[in-house]
């Protein structure tokens, strides 16, 4: 059947049922189901507006799987020569940065810390594989396994599972079969996952001993076969295709299980022409499809917005919970997948963020500031704050090389009742906590307190980062 049937179809059976539809206004309970009346134009416009909202629910549901699939291709593609601030890995290898990140990698991570190694891995689960950790003698790491979903389903490392030497299969979804008795089984949802870890570095420390800690991650199968794929299946051309996400979610559809609590909700899809057989845009009249490329351009607002609306914001800083477990908040898990993709639950880690001054204004290079504590955050790991360009989300350009505070640094200085400062700001400032300093570029800016193993209070919100004040 075409769209022109189709649509011919739809305005007459308009019309016969137009006669019975009608009724007369319910001043005491409107409805406007019963008063608007069947014509064409109606027809048409519900049929936008149908193609728009099941657009809308379809990519913040969605969204996920398709970030997960281009992420996974774009971190198994390895640079020859390979930066050392680089974290890629070949498919099914561990790979690992051996620098800390820097203002160049900003195009490559985006808010990076300058705390931890980073670490990936994409690993194609056709059989379990087993993930060796070493003993890092208490020293913090986590390796966190996210299914295709961008969902949180296990943590590897200092709070979790010790820092202890120990080995984990990752078991994919209907396996079955025997593992060895010294391993611990991390059954996962999808049969692709990402391996994100990170590794603390302290200030000063000998890389190379670093580096050899490295070398203590391993990852292979359970059968021990070096022959296993070492790429993924390319995903669809889509240039120029306004539909284009569609026929990717369609694509990674092909390769991911639907849970059966979303089944229901998926199940609407199929008006716009999305099954788990693919996408058929034929089934679309033109006015669906309208709607359903409008829809493109206004979901990803959608998830910002449920962002802004999760955030609570304390005192300047905007804090956000509930990234261990999104529930049915589709669009909350949207975006974290998108530009916060690797972030952490805050059983983990915290990581309240601030773009304001004290008085509501932009944080700017053009002025000073200071943050005044009274103690040390209570954390049971360490904390870190860092400073990141507003344009490019790139840690701050400094001649000496400092891109965070945090009291590992050998300047780091405390009052004996254990208070201290932050001086916030562009120039290199003098006085009692110079060493102290956190540079900020000239341009306007933000930051990011990065709070690992948080305590009970910090989770609670009991604990309330101070202001941040303008002092010139």
């Amino acid at each position: 059947m075409n769209l022109k049937r189709k649509v011919t179809g739809l305005a007459i059976a308009a019309a016969l049922i137009a006669p019975n539809a009608y009724a007369q206004p319910d001043k005491v309970f409107p409805d406007s189901q019963l008063t608007t009346p069947s014509t064409q134009e109606n027809v048409a416009k519900g049929l936008e507006v149908d193609g728009y909202t099941l657009g809308i629910m379809a990519h913040n549901w969605g969204y996920p799987l398709v970030r997960m699939e281009r992420l996974m291709r774009d971190y198994i593609n390895v640079p020859d020569p390979k930066p050392t601030t680089s974290y890629r890995g070949h498919l099914n290898q561990l790979g690992w940065a051996t620098e800390l990140s820097s203002p160049t990698t900003a195009g490559d991570m985006p808010t990076a810390n300058n705390d931890t190694l980073y670490m990936s891995s994409v690993v194609h689960l056709t059989e379990p594989y087993i993930l060796s950790v070493p003993d890092t003698d208490d020293r913090y790491y986590v390796i966190n396994v996210f299914n295709m979903y961008h969902e949180l389903e296990h943590y590897v490392g200092r709070r979790a599972t010790g820092t202890q030497e120990g080995r984990f299969a990752l078991v994919p979804p209907g396996w079955e079969g025997e593992l060895p008795k010294d391993v611990t089984r991390l059954d996962v949802l999808t049969d692709k996952v990402w391996l994100w870890g990170r590794l603390h570095m302290i200030e000063g420390e000998n890389l190379a001993q670093l580096h050899k800690l490295q070398d203590g991650f391993a990852l292979e199968s359970l059968s021990g076969k070096t022959n296993q794929a070492t790429e993924l299946e390319p995903m669809p051309e889509i240039e120029n295709d306004p539909l284009g996400f569609f026929e990717h979610l369609a694509f990674a559809l092909q390769h991911n299980d639907i849970r059966v609590t979303d089944e229901a909700l998926f199940a609407q899809f199929e008006r716009i022409g999305l099954t788990k057989d693919g996408f058929d845009r034929s089934v679309m009249t033109e006015q669906t499809k309208k709607g359903l490329i409008a829809s493109l351009e206004d979901a990803p607002k959608v998830a910002i917005s449920n962002f802004a609306s999760t955030a609570e914001r304390i005192q300047g800083w905007d804090w956000v919970r509930g990234l261990d477990d999104y529930g049915f908040n589709y669009p909350l898990r949207t975006v974290i997948s998108g530009p916060y993709a690797g972030g952490q639950g805050e059983q983990e880690a915290m990581y309240p963020v601030r773009f304001i001054d004290s008085e509501g204004e932009q944080l700017s290079g053009e002025h000073e500031y200071v943050i005044r504590f009274e103690q040390e955050p209570p954390v049971d790991a360490f904390w870190s704050l860092t400073a990141y360009g507003t344009k490019d989300r790139a840690l701050v350009e400094t001649e000496d090389g400092r891109h965070k505070i945090d009291p590992d640094m050998s300047a780091f200085t405390k009052r004996e009742d254990g208070s201290f400062e932050i001086p916030l700001q562009f120039k290199q400032p003098n006085g009692e906590f110079a060493g102290n300093w956190m540079p900020a570029p000239e341009g306007d800016f933000y930051i990011i307190f990065r709070l690992y193993q948080p305590q009970a209070s910090v989770m609670s919100g009991e604990f309330v980062l101070p202001q941040v004040v303008r002092v010139n």
